[in-house]
């Protein structure tokens, strides 16, 4: 019986092996999308923890983190153009600006050419995106009531949210289509 006051003793953590991290790699793989870049901090970071935990260097498990990830590569689980591809069609629906989504995937780990040749791609353009975007919002025509008295707050929204000011002003000053409901 223990006192309450002492702690319950937890073993340590298991040591990392090459099957844990496959395992690991797998596991997140199954519930999110990723890239190469991101997929091997994810994995970084469990090794830190489960070292830390430990008393190990993690610096000797970098070869095998490489080794997972570069496995997901040759067999197809990690696309880093795919998931490019993807997310710039999902932030664009959602009313993503070009900057805004550049800088998401960049921190996700995407080189800036195949950043660029997703945003090319044929999932709208910055001016639906930026409707999308003040619908969203209720900005602009899509707000309610007189929105004359906002449209500098509208303009300084749309500009936070990395649209161009002529974009911003185009979507701001118009007026609500029959498409737009």
């Amino acid at each position: 019986m223990t006192d309450e006051t002492s702690k319950p003793v937890r073993k340590p953590p298991r040591k990392v092996t090459p099957a844990y991290l496959q395992r690991a790699a797998m596991a997140y793989l199954e519930r999110y999308s990723s890239s190469a870049e991101n997929l091997r901090r994810v994995l970084r970071r469990k090794v830190d923890k489960r070292c830390r935990l430990r008393g190990e260097d993690p610096a000797e498990f970098h070869d095998a983190i490489d080794e997972v990830v570069a496995k997901s590569l040759r067999i197809g689980l990690i696309d880093d153009t795919r998931y490019a591809e993807a997310r710039v069609a999902t932030l664009r629906r959602r009313g993503g600006s070009a900057r805004a989504i550049q800088a998401k995937l960049s921190a996700k780990g995407i080189d800036r050419s195949t950043i660029a040749a997703a945003l090319e791609g044929k999932e709208g353009d910055e001016e639906q995106a930026a409707r999308a975007f003040a619908r969203r919002r209720k900005l602009g025509p899509f707000r309610p009531g007189e929105r004359a008295p906002y449209r500098d707050k509208d303009l300084a929204a749309m500009a936070r949210a990395g649209f161009r000011f002529d974009v911003a002003r185009g979507v701001i000053d118009s007026e609500i289509d029959d498409e737009d409901g």
